[in-house]
């Protein structure tokens, strides 16, 4: 019980220190102009995540830190069996997970029904830091139960999941901004973190886009898979977010976001079946 409350206060203070500091930098160096639907994008997105926490917690009632902690002495479990120090086990930790997303990620925009959940995130004819937030129950549900029974299986220790898991909230807010970093930070720090900049490009209208840079944390899975986009097919400034055939103010509405899996694909959206052909890796 009482790492459980640790985590949550660490989790949530992180939480609101990441949301004030990219809310200032997208306040005073936006990317795009700010849209009058802001405060209705934000109210509705956080109602998204205040509902898919509140049924996680209701399923769930642990956290994939305590399931770690659970299995730690297991005969089970992948990294149970390992010899190696401690440090090295926690790095291989964190890789195997973030790797582990990358490829959840991409069965998401892989499988048809996956696609009709996930797509209520790419539905979003904007991006700021609030579009970290929309995701549909159903998906806040699947990605806690696949990540709980992988982390079970795995056994990592468990200050990988919770190192994995602060990354991941921070990376949520980060590479959704609305801004941009100076070029002479973005190229080099783009070798190691996924930025903006390059999230960006997942994000856009074109299906060859979104089928890209589907990693959470790391660059490395998407360089490594074929997935990497330098820049969008567009180009930077003729960029368009969000899903052809979704791009309306109806997008920023609740009932459409809760809908959107159950109705019929709308003209236009990109569907799964071309995820099989990967981006072209650009040096």
């Amino acid at each position: 019980m009482v790492w459980t409350a640790v985590e949550a206060n660490v989790y949530w203070g992180l939480f609101s220190l990441a949301l004030l500091a990219i809310a200032l930098w997208e306040f005073f160096g936006a990317w795009r102009p700010v849209s009058k639907q802001l405060v209705r994008r934000w109210t509705n997105h956080a109602v998204l995540l205040i509902v898919s926490t509140l049924l996680a917690g209701l399923l769930f009632r642990t956290t994939a830190v305590y399931v770690a902690i659970a299995v730690s002495g297991s005969r089970f479990g992948l990294l149970n069996h390992s010899s190696a120090p401690l440090l090295v086990r926690t790095i291989a930790g964190i890789l195997i997970l973030d790797l582990f997303q990358y490829g959840m990620h991409r069965l998401y925009h892989a499988v048809p029904a996956l696609w009709r959940i996930h797509r209520v995130h790419h539905s979003d004819p904007e991006l700021d830091l609030s579009t970290g937030l929309r995701h549909h129950p159903l998906e806040a549900l699947l990605q806690q139960a696949s990540l709980l029974a992988f982390v079970a299986l795995l056994a990592p220790p468990a200050v990988s999941v919770f190192a994995i898991e602060l990354l991941g909230l921070f990376q949520d807010f980060f590479t959704h901004a609305n801004a941009n970093l100076p070029t002479w930070v973005e190229k080099p720090l783009r070798a190691v973190l996924i930025t903006p900049e390059m999230h960006r490009i997942h994000h856009a209208d074109e299906m060859r886009d979104q089928n890209a840079n589907l990693g959470e944390v790391f660059p490395w899975w998407d360089r490594l898979f074929g997935t990497y986009m330098e820049a969008p097919s567009a180009g930077a400034d003729g960029i368009q977010i969000g899903l052809k055939g979704c791009q309306g103010p109806e997008a920023a509405r609740l009932p459409f976001m809760l809908a959107e899996p159950f109705r019929s694909d709308p003209a236009g959206v990109p569907q799964p079946r071309a995820a099989a052909a990967p981006a072209i890796l650009k040096p």
